[in-house]
C-alpha cells in the first residue's frame, strides 16, 4: 500500500510539476505575446498616425482650395456685377461719337436737311443696338389699354373709337426681353356719357 501512496504522490507531484510547468509556459507565452503584441501594437499606432497625418494634410489642403476658389468666384461675381453694362457701353459709344460730330459742325451747315437726315441715321443707329440687346418699343396707340403695358395719364372722349382705346402716346414704353422697363404714358379714350 505505501507503494500506492508512494505512486500517488509521485503521480500528482508530476501532475502538480507538469501543471506548474505549463502555467509558467503559458505565462512565458503571454509575456512573449504581450512583447509581440506591444511590438505590433506601436507599429500599428504608428502606421495610423501617419495615416491620420495624412489625411489631415489633404484636408487641409483641400479647405485651402475651398477658400480660394470661393474667393475667386466672389471676385468673379463681383466683376460681373460691376461690369455687366461694359459690352453696351461699347455699342452706344459710336453714338456718342456721331451726336459730338454732328454737334460740332451743326453751325457750319445750313442745310437743314442734311442735318435732319444725319439725326435719322443716328437715331436709327441706336435703335437697332438697343434691339439687338432685347430692348423693344411698345405699341400703344390705337390698341385697348392694358395696365401691364400702359400707363393712363388722361382720359379724353373720342367717339371715333372704343372706350378704353389708347388715343395717343405721351412717353414711349419699352420692354426688355419679357418683362416691361418703362410703361407707356398715354391718353386713353373714356366712355361716352349719355346725354341728358
Amino acid at each position: 500500500m505505501n507503494e500506492n501512496v508512494n505512486n500517488q504522490e509521485v503521480n500528482e507531484l508530476n501532475k502538480n510539476s507538469n501543471q506548474t510547468e505549463k502555467e509558467e509556459q503559458n505565462q512565458q507565452m503571454k509575456e512573449t505575446n504581450k512583447e509581440v503584441n506591444a511590438e505590433e501594437l506601436q507599429k500599428r499606432i504608428e502606421e495610423l498616425e501617419k495615416e491620420s497625418n495624412e489625411w489631415k494634410e489633404k484636408f487641409l489642403r483641400k479647405a485651402a482650395e475651398f477658400e480660394n476658389y470661393k474667393k475667386r468666384t466672389e471676385n468673379d461675381q463681383l466683376n460681373l456685377l460691376n461690369y455687366a453694362a461694359e459690352s453696351f457701353i461699347k455699342k452706344i459709344l459710336p453714338i456718342v461719337d456721331d451726336f459730338e460730330r454732328s454737334l460740332e459742325h451743326i453751325n457750319d451747315s445750313n442745310d437743314y436737311e442734311k442735318l435732319k437726315e444725319g439725326i435719322q441715321l443716328i437715331y436709327n443707329k441706336l435703335v437697332k443696338i438697343l434691339d439687338e440687346q432685347g430692348v423693344k418699343k411698345i405699341e400703344a396707340v390705337g390698341k385697348p389699354f392694358n395696365v401691364e403695358f400702359h400707363e393712363a395719364l388722361m382720359q379724353r372722349e373720342d367717339p371715333s373709337v372704343p372706350p378704353h382705346t389708347v388715343l395717343d402716346e405721351l412717353e414711349k414704353g419699352y420692354m426688355y426681353r419679357d418683362k416691361v422697363i418703362r410703361h407707356s404714358k398715354v391718353v386713353v379714350s373714356s366712355e361716352a356719357q349719355a346725354e341728358e
